[in-house]
């Protein structure tokens, strides 16, 4: 064999070596392992999503509605029975949570933007229900922020119950950057706690004051919340304005520091503030610079996604991807992004069935599958 086949074959040999799946990382393999599949089509802003005990689906549009789907995706009902909905720019029918004794009780919860109130516009409102037969009846109000105002932003809404049964939610800076969040007298720039009911728990670190569901403050405009399945604390993550979008294990009674202290910039690249730390105030489990526009977030606790379990998966409304997150106690230690080219990422959850949803703007639901 003359020196150039040789050469040839030794190269074609450590071609086949380093392309081997043997030899790939682990980080590869399970970046390639699953892929987003249309499951629910034809939504618009798929806001919040649940699977009933039956396997089907409800899902809340931003524009109003609240949609029950067959547990194949293929068939919708629309729900009947909601309250007034002012949708408008980013506020509309928002987040949706199904109480933990739901088999029995048939409760839901809702967060929207509500006119209720004597000043024109709307605010975040969280409200309670019974479902059945496609419609919901009994509805209470359990909070409703105030006042109204037409800000068409920062509605916060996320909802999220603890392992005690407290429902927590968040409610947006409305856009009021510099009156709301450090303001304790005041809604907006808060993540809140009450009973399942909409009474106050007598723990609350704010209890004697004007808001007494009040459970943390200085936040932006949290659109992520689940429960560390581990430690049962509740972690949020929130939008940045150009830069500093945070995730942070919520506290009572802590100080998230928004608009004090940022690792982010206004939009017109000047600057709100010189700090990003200061004493009083929390710092970040983790935050993006540049941002990624976050929104919808879950600890994967399935057997289906072993590559997966024990982590945290944020979505991207910016990029159209999933970020998938390694959580250890208090801390993110490393994040990674795992799934491109989605779309917008509205929202990401583990349904009862196992498999991880993930709500895109415009397309509808999609399923991580093998």
């Amino acid at each position: 064999m003359n020196i150039v086949k040789k050469l040839f074959l030794i190269a074609l040999i450590f071609l086949l070596i380093i392309v081997s799946p043997d030899s790939r990382s682990e980080e590869q393999s399970a970046r390639e392992k699953y892929q987003a599949n249309l499951f629910i089509s034809d939504l618009k802003v798929p806001w919040g999503m649940v699977q009933l005990p039956d396997g089907s689906f409800l899902v809340t549009e931003r524009e109003g509605k609240l949609l029950h789907i067959s547990a194949d995706g293929e068939s919708r009902k629309e729900v009947s029975g909601l309250p007034e909905i002012i949708s408008e720019g980013q506020g509309g029918l928002l987040d949706i949570e199904l109480d933990p004794d739901f088999n029995s009780n048939k409760l839901l919860y809702l967060s929207l933007s509500s006119p209720i109130g004597e000043t024109e516009g709307s605010n975040t409102a969280i409200i309670r229900g019974e479902f059945e037969n496609n419609k919901l009846s009994n509805l209470k109000v359990l909070y409703k922020a105030s006042p109204n105002t037409n800000s068409r932003h920062h509605f916060g809404s996320r909802i999220e119950f603890d392992r005690d049964g407290k429902l927590f939610f968040s409610i947006g800076d409305r856009g009021a950057r510099d009156q709301n969040p450090q303001d304790l007298k005041r809604d907006g720039g808060k993540i809140y706690r009450i009973n399942a009911d909409g009474s106050i728990p007598k723990d609350n670190p704010f209890v004697s004051t004007e808001k007494p569901a009040i459970y943390s403050y200085g936040h932006r405009n949290p659109q992520g919340m689940a429960m560390n399945p581990k430690t049962g604390k509740i972690w949020a993550h929130e939008h940045g304005p150009r830069g500093g979008d945070e995730i942070n294990i919520i506290e009572p009674g802590k100080n998230y520091g928004w608009p004090v202290i940022s690792y982010g910039i206004n939009y017109n690249g000047t600057k709100f503030t010189e700090l990003t730390e200061k004493e009083g105030m929390e710092q970040p489990a983790w935050y993006w610079d540049p941002s990624i526009a976050p929104s919808g977030m879950v600890f994967v606790t399935s057997d289906k996604y072993p590559e997966y379990k024990g982590k945290l998966i944020v979505g991207s409304l910016k990029f159209g991807y999933l970020v998938l997150l390694e959580v250890e106690d208090q801390s993110v230690k490393s994040a990674e992004i795992i799934l491109e080219g989605i779309g917008r990422v509205r929202n990401v959850r583990q349904m009862n069935d196992g498999y991880l949803y993930i709500a895109v703007d415009g397309q509808g639901i999609k399923r991580l599958e093998p």
